[in-house]
């Protein structure tokens, strides 16, 4: 009969451990172990990290971005007084906030979709933000919207959506240029790899989803 080797507390946290993104069985275990070896007081910290993420985080009710702010209030990004308010970039995920972030080239706000449209995943554009966008494109005030979008099929496909549903508002719509890697998600791209991409990014065209220089 097989024998569980490792303790049946030790084997739970490596249960959990794998849900991880990139984390498989050997990874976990290593983690677990690392884990056991810290400090009583630094796991308790730890531990309470943990428990009281989703009371203290929230989404933003503006762009989506992760808040802290009390109270439900908007991101440090929205509420920050030195951003650019005029320009907006929409990205799928958190995540590529992050990225692009660390760039340190981008002074304006963004907005997260949530994904992108891909039928065979169950995603489609009622399924995303758009109608948050929608609202906040009507309230006016922006003079170029970014498309940010993965350079996939899916992420490509999303991006002549959203440029073909806002056409004709009264701002340019662009994404960034070709240097990130093709058929890859931007939070894989380097900071200075995405800092040229947004500094050269380009006009993208409404209907066919051709691009020219901007």
């Amino acid at each position: 009969m097989y024998a569980q080797p490792w303790p049946e507390p030790l084997a739970e946290l490596i249960e959990l451990l794998k849900n991880l993104p990139g984390v498989g069985k050997r990874s976990a275990e290593r983690m677990a172990l690392a884990l056991y070896l810290w400090d009583p007081a630094k796991l308790e910290s730890l531990a309470g990290n943990l428990a009281s993420l989703h009371t203290r985080i929230h989404p933003c009710p503006v762009c989506g971005n992760l808040s802290d702010a009390p109270d439900g209030g908007p991101c440090s990004i929205c509420s920050s007084p030195v951003r650019d308010q005029s320009i907006i970039c929409v990205v799928e995920d958190v995540a590529q906030i992050h990225s692009l972030e660390s760039a340190g080239v981008y002074k304006g706000v963004y907005h997260v979709l949530g994904g992108r449209i891909a039928p065979l995943e169950g995603k489609f554009p009622e399924s995303l933000s758009i109608p948050q966008l929608e609202s906040r494109v009507s309230a006016g005030g922006f003079r170029e919207m970014i498309l940010a979008l993965s350079q996939d099929i899916e992420g490509q496909a999303t991006a002549v959506y959203l440029a073909n549903r806002f056409q004709g508002r009264g701002f340019a719509i662009t994404r960034p240029a070709r240097g990130l890697p093709a058929g890859s998600d931007l939070i894989y791209a380097d900071a200075a790899t995405i800092a040229l991409a947004l500094d050269a990014r380009t006009t993208l065209e409404q209907g066919a989803g051709e691009q020219e220089d901007k």
